[in-house]
């Protein structure tokens, strides 16, 4: 981040037009009856977000609103009568609150004692508890369910609390929810995981078991975690297990669904964010953000969002004599215009580009001094991600269609440090090494002697994929104890990964593989009050799906083979769905519920061949109970217990040769329990705790790799990636002083033990750290001043035990948590 670059940004920013726009008129038709079912569809067809603050005003009769008018006029028609008032919280939110009384004065009394006083806007959203009566509207249910109707785990995080204490990606996501996990290779390097259902430590040709998506829009298929930045989003949606009947193939742990804010015809906004950051034993780093939101012409508006990030580095590198070498930059943004296309048609044209560069590794020696890590190269990183949206939409008659379109560009370089342990130890004073016949390059390059003190070797490796999907559907958003949705999709996927040897002047073409997936897809659900405190869902997902894989780089000889090289085929799947809730007791939900998730399979590098594997099912029986008024009681709690069974399990390992490939491992099981609750004592304080237990195993071991694990069996048994057990806590208050707000939110979570991966390279512990963290903001809804603290007791920790897979004699690695850490930002919108 440059002196130039910040100024150029800030001047863009102030040229934008800041003066209000005159409020857009838009047409309603929308049913009297109770709040619950009236209000979701005012939402929708208003185009806002509106809460509402006291749960029992949603049994409130309100009147019908039809005709042109803009979202003031039609929610004072709406709640005419009612006792209640909408107040705009922000140019795309509203919130409904009862009127306040007149207070009378009594004469010779003493005065009122003053209540506490109920927090703003930013009020923090306590989401890991599940809700009896406040209807948090699930869209992610693609019927715009109401989480009190929901069978199931659906978080919601609001986005205004994932940016409180500085913007950080994904991490913020992890930070808040216990059920999912991540590897920690690097940002946008990572793989997610919910719910116990991980595979493997770095991206191969298998599909991500996390569906992601912005808004209905997905973000990949099998290429890693893009981590964006949460930057002006409205909410992230988290449904926890197989998500199959709606969201098909790479849904097997459950999905992420990121919220961004919609452009608003109404007026215009602007907001500039600036941090600054410093990191003990480390460098310091900063970010800059803006947002801007402008109205163009008679209903039409443009949203846009840009930001550079700069991490600090904190990790040594005594053998190259070099400091705090881990640094990342990341720049991105995003743009949305949003075109009224008349008669309630609405078309967004959206991109997304985001750039992150790691200048080097971020693990450190195991057995080395604290932060430091002795390796002769540098192991950068690049991830570029690039994505075009069109999503159009209509409402009429209670119904709603969407038709989403996407084309995805998502490359990844990695460079791994393949040096021998003795060259990395002696820093370059060993005598020499053959090279060629040896190693596992053996058939792609002479023998030759090479000196170890004078020549490192890299192992490089890029990675691309691009994708086309889109989804068309027509939905019945839930009310009058009715939703449903029917849908049809395409996706047409081509990932690409090359890897090469470079030591000295010799560059060694590795094998590479190509996989290409094009899948057709026709889906239906419903929704169906059954009895008054009975609601039933069932569904139906049909795929269809053609692969057709080839290797990359290999020899002429083993080319002319054609069949070890490449592959096709074709391969169907139907995923059913089902689940009840019943409500036996005021407040109190009970339900049970049936779900599949299901990956297709593909072609990957074995040695010197290319393998094929075969596609993997989760099947998943899941049970629940949720308690309490989530916000409002002075207790609510929710427990879910789970148990998968997992086929065919896809996994990438490291061969025999030292290289990761991929194979069906065999079958496993997962149980998972989790749970959750809240104390408010107050309307300014809550304390919240959540904790998961997740228990896998795999029992029924594939016969082809068999040899691969005979010396290890004791390292097999526990699928990788996810702690044994996880506990997260925090506490939140929030109150004015004097015309300001006050937050502080202060959090700590405990990370369980967990295995690396599968097999005897891979099978190294790690886990078993403990994270915190605090922040506070000052301020109001133009401008506040922020101070955040991580990692309060500035542990180390071990993240992740992957390094490079490709040193000789596996030395140990560990990936320790960020040291340290104060940042200071302000920010400030007109």
């Amino acid at each position: 981040m440059t002196r130039g670059t910040s100024s150029l940004l800030a001047l863009a920013l102030c040229s934008l037009p800041a003066q209000a726009m005159a409020a857009e008129d838009r047409v309603f038709n929308v049913s009297g009856g109770a709040l619950t079912t009236a209000l979701p569809m005012l939402s929708r067809q208003g185009g806002v977000s509106i809460s509402v603050a006291d749960a029992r005003l949603w049994q409130v009769e309100v009147k019908p609103v039809r005709g042109r008018m803009d979202i003031d006029d039609a929610l004072r028609r709406m709640l005419a009568g009612t006792g209640a008032r909408a107040v705009k919280v922000s140019a795309t939110s509203w919130r409904i609150e009862r009127r306040r009384e007149p207070q009378r004065l009594v004469r010779q009394s003493p005065p009122p004692v003053r209540a506490a006083p109920q927090p703003r806007a930013r009020e923090p959203s306590h989401d890991y508890v599940a809700s009896a009566d406040e209807q948090i509207i699930v869209t992610a249910t693609k019927t715009d369910l109401p989480y009190s109707h929901f069978a199931g785990v659906a978080t919601r995080l609001d986005g205004d609390d994932l940016a409180f204490g500085g913007e950080r990606g994904t991490e913020s996501i992890l930070s808040r929810i216990a059920t999912v996990s991540s590897t920690h290779l690097g940002s946008g390097r990572n793989k997610l995981f919910i719910r116990g259902i991980a595979d493997s430590s770095f991206t191969g040709p298998t599909q991500a078991t996390v569906g992601q998506y912005l808004g209905d829009i997905r973000l990949s298929y099998n290429a890693p975690d893009p981590d964006l930045r949460l930057y002006d989003i409205d909410s992230v949606e988290v449904l926890e297990g197989p998500q199959g009947t709606l969201y098909g193939a790479g849904s097997l742990g459950g999905i992420i669904r990121t919220i961004p804010k919609a452009p608003d015809p109404r007026e215009s906004s602007v907001q500039a964010i600036a941090g600054f950051s410093v990191t003990q034993h480390g460098e310091p780093g900063g970010d800059i953000a803006g947002i801007a939101n402008v109205p163009v012409g008679d209903g039409h508006a443009f949203r846009l969002v840009g930001y550079m990030i700069s991490d600090g580095g904190y990790i040594d590198n005594p053998l190259r004599g070099q400091d705090d070498v881990n640094r990342v930059h990341v720049r991105g943004g995003r743009g949305t215009f949003r075109l009224d296309a008349g008669d309630d048609w609405t078309i967004d044209i959206g991109g997304v580009y985001q750039a992150i560069t790691s200048d080097d590794a971020q693990y450190a020696d195991k057995d080395g001094p604290p932060l430091t890590r002795r390796s002769m190269v540098e192991q950068n990183a690049t991830a570029r991600y690039g994505l075009g949206t069109i999503v159009v939409m209509k409402d009429w008659d209670g119904l709603h269609f969407q038709s989403s379109n996407a084309y995805i560009d998502h490359r990844l370089f990695e460079r791994f440090d393949a040096s021998v342990p003795e060259a990395r130890q002696d820093g370059g004073n060993g005598s020499g090494v053959i090279v060629g016949s040896v190693d596992v390059v053996r058939l792609f390059a002479p023998i030759q002697i090479v000196p170890l003190g004078d020549v490192p070797r890299v192992l490089d490796q890029h990675n691309a994929t691009r994708m086309f999907a889109s989804e068309n559907r027509l939905s019945r958003p839930y009310h009058d104890g009715l939703g449903w949705v029917i849908g049809a999709s395409f996706v047409d996927n081509r990932a690409r990964q090359n890897r090469d040897y470079t030591y000295g002047s010799l560059i060694a073409i590795l094998p590479g593989v190509t996989n290409r997936v094009t899948e057709f897809t026709g889906y239906a659900e419903a929704t169906v009050e059954v009895l008054p405190d009975l609601i039933a869902s069932g569904g139906l997902r049909l795929s269809h799906a053609k692969l057709d894989g080839e290797a990359e780089g290999v020899s002429f000889a083993l080319a002319q083979a054609g069949r070890a090289t490449t592959a096709s085929r074709t391969e169907t799947d139907l995923l059913p769905s089902f689940s009840i809730l019943a409500t036996p007791l005021d407040n109190v939900r009970l339900y049970a519920r049936y779900q599949e998730g299901f990956r297709p399979g593909g072609l990957a590098v074995d040695g010197n061949f290319v393998r094929r594997f075969l596609n993997d099912q989760v099947r998943t029986w899941e049970a629940g109970m949720r308690f309490g008024d989530k916000g409002k009681s002075l207790l609510d709690a929710s427990i879910s217990v789970s148990h998968s069974r997992w086929r065919n399990i896809q996994a990438d390992f490291i061969d025999s040769n030292g290289f990761p490939t991929t194979a069906n491992i065999g079958d496993g099981r997962i149980t998972s329990v989790s749970g959750a609750f809240a104390v408010r004592p107050s309307a300014a304080l809550t304390f919240d705790l959540s904790a998961v237990y997740n228990h896998s195993r795999v029992d029924d071991l594939s016969p082809q790799i068999l040899p691969v694990f005979a010396a290890t069996p004791a390292r097999l048994g526990r699928i990788p990636n996810v702690a044994s057990h996880a506990v997260r806590g925090s506490v939140n208050y929030a109150t004015l002083l004097g015309d300001q707000d006050f937050r502080v939110n202060g959090w700590a979570s405990y990370i369980g033990p967990s295995r690396l991966g599968i097999g005897p390279v891979l099978g190294e512990s790690q886990g078993d750290y403990v994270d915190t963290g605090l922040a506070m903001r000052v301020g109001n809804d133009r401008r506040g001043l922020s101070l955040t603290l991580t990692n309060l007791f500035d542990s180390r920790g071990n993240r992740f035990s992957l390094g490079t897979p490709f040193v000789e004699g596996n030395e140990g690695f560990l990936t320790p948590l960020r040291p340290r850490t104060l940042r200071i930002a302000v920010d400030v919108s007109y």
